[in-house]
């Protein structure tokens, strides 16, 4: 791993993914990361959410970085196959990996249900 600061933890993972380099990007997760989406979704093991990541084959437009400590915020539009996505993900940066995700974007947009009544 080239980076140590949590910054370059999370920008380092997400090259790696732009690149299609999955394997890379699971090297800079937390062998015990918690990963939550929007509807409550949530993995707990890196190779389950590496694979997820692999059938998006996403594409990272970052907006804007926020940084304070071992947490980073990114604010980017995610274009996959099937939709371009405007999320926010919060990393935590732990011992120079990743040890959780949380992501927020409207899950309509992948054709999945937005987990709230409608009506």
């Amino acid at each position: 791993m080239e980076h140590k600061d949590a910054k370059g933890v999370v920008l380092s993972y997400i090259r790696s993914l732009d690149t299609r380099e999955y394997e890379a990007a699971g090297k800079y997760l937390s062998d015990h990361v918690r990963v939550i989406g929007p509807s409550g979704e949530s993995f707990k093991e890196p190779g389950e959410f590496v694979d997820m990541l692999r059938q998006y084959r996403g594409k990272y437009d970052m907006k804007k970085v926020f940084v304070e400590g071992n947490d980073v915020c990114l604010l980017y539009d995610l274009t996959t196959p099937s939709a371009t996505v405007y999320m926010c993900s919060w990393y935590q940066v732990r011992r120079g990996r990743i040890a959780s995700i949380r992501t927020v974007f409207d899950p309509r947009s992948f054709g999945q249900p937005s987990g709230g009544k409608s009506g």
